[in-house]
Formats: C-alpha cells, sequence, structure tokens
C-alpha cells in the first residue's frame, strides 16, 4: 500500500484513541511497531502494551524503540497471541487491532472475538482492515488479495454486519468510518469499527 495511505491509516487510529481518552492501551499484533511508536511518543498514556506472534517483529520494533525519544509511560512488548487471552491483559482503556485480522484464518475469529471481547474487555476496542472494494484502484486482481499473509478481505458491507454481531453478543455499541482515502463509490483503502462500552459509540451501518 502507498505510504501516504497508510499514514493516513496510523493517524485515524492514533486520533481514535486520544478521543477515547484512553490511557492503558494494548496493540494486539503491534507488528514492527509503525503505531506503537506513535503511541509511545504520546505523554497522555500511562501504560502501553504490545503483542505480537513474531519474535523477528517484535526485536525490530525494540531496537526502533531504543532509537525513539519516549513520552508515555511504562512501555511492554510480549510475545503471544491475540487470540489467546491472559489474565494479565484485563481491564485495559483500548485495545487496537490494525490491519491484523485479515491475517487469521476465518475459522479462528471467534476465539480472537472471545479473548478480545469477552474476556481482554477493554472500555475500546479500534480495528481496522482492507476494505476490498478499494482493491481495483490499488491494482489489486479480482482474484488475489493485497498481501500474501492475508486470509480474506471484506467489503463494507461484511465488515459492518461482522461488527454489529460482535457489537450485540458482548454488550459494546460500534460505529464504523472509511479511512486512508475516501472514494465516493469504493470508500477508503481500510475501513475502522470503533467499539465502545461507555456509551459514545452507536451501531450502524458502515459508511
Amino acid at each position: 500500500m502507498t505510504t501516504w495511505l497508510h499514514e493516513e491509516r496510523l493517524e485515524a487510529v492514533r486520533a481514535e484513541v486520544l478521543e477515547a481518552g484512553a490511557e492503558t492501551i494494548l496493540d494486539l499484533g503491534c507488528g514492527d511497531g509503525d503505531l506503537f511508536l506513535r503511541l509511545a511518543a504520546e505523554p497522555a498514556f500511562a501504560r502501553l502494551v504490545g503483542i505480537d506472534i513474531c519474535a523477528a517483529s517484535l526485536e525490530r520494533l525494540r531496537v526502533r524503540l531504543a532509537k525513539q525519544p519516549l513520552r508515555a509511560g511504562a512501555i511492554e512488548l510480549r510475545r503471544a497471541s491475540m487470540t489467546e487471552s491472559d489474565p494479565a491483559l484485563v481491564g485495559f482503556d483500548c485495545a487496537v487491532l490494525v490491519e491484523t485480522i485479515e491475517h487469521i484464518d476465518p475459522s479462528q475469529l471467534s476465539r480472537l472475538e472471545r479473548a478480545v471481547f469477552a474476556q481482554m474487555r477493554p472500555r475500546t476496542v479500534i480495528i481496522t482492515t482492507p476494505n476490498a472494494e478499494f482493491n481495483p484502484l490499488l491494482g489489486v486482481p479480482a482474484h488475489r488479495f493485497r498481501h500474501p499473509g492475508h486470509r480474506f478481505e471484506w467489503p463494507r458491507a461484511r465488515f459492518g454486519a461482522w461488527g454489529q454481531r460482535v457489537a450485540a453478543a458482548w454488550g459494546y455499541d460500534v460505529r464504523f468510518r472509511d479511512i486512508a482515502g475516501c472514494h465516493p463509490q469504493l470508500g477508503g483503502a481500510s475501513q475502522m469499527a470503533v467499539f465502545s462500552r461507555d456509551g459514545k459509540g452507536s451501531a450502524r451501518g458502515a459508511a
């Protein structure tokens, strides 16, 4: 994906985290840390924990963190799966999953759902995933995904239906928005769902 679209996505998520008033944040599937580094530079955050299954990605993030002035409070990286809950990850203000769910086999999404929404149960959950409708503008053939590691890519209606069901099942409100570009018919390169347990969200269809 082009750099400016990636930057737009990261900035959109950072802004949502700040808008939620979160002080403790989980970055689930933090990877090499493009979002994590932005969050670590924010003075408002008291605790920031990054989770990823890939040891090499976490090591690259550690190197990047060592080179950056940090403002956040406690910072921690853990090698773990986001589909498995850990008592230490319960009670956070916000969890972010940025372009991660599409790397999970659809048969495992129910495990992710239970781990995040039923067990970790943060006050706010922010999820972004590619918008399949936008793929033609990126030159992606209809029979392919954007990345070889993707197991699925959803159109907005499919993501909206999934998000509405998850919100209803676990007592969250949800709202949706297009991010990273905005085509009048095809939407953005990515799509975002913001789940909230504090009444700020309102369940509605994807834009």
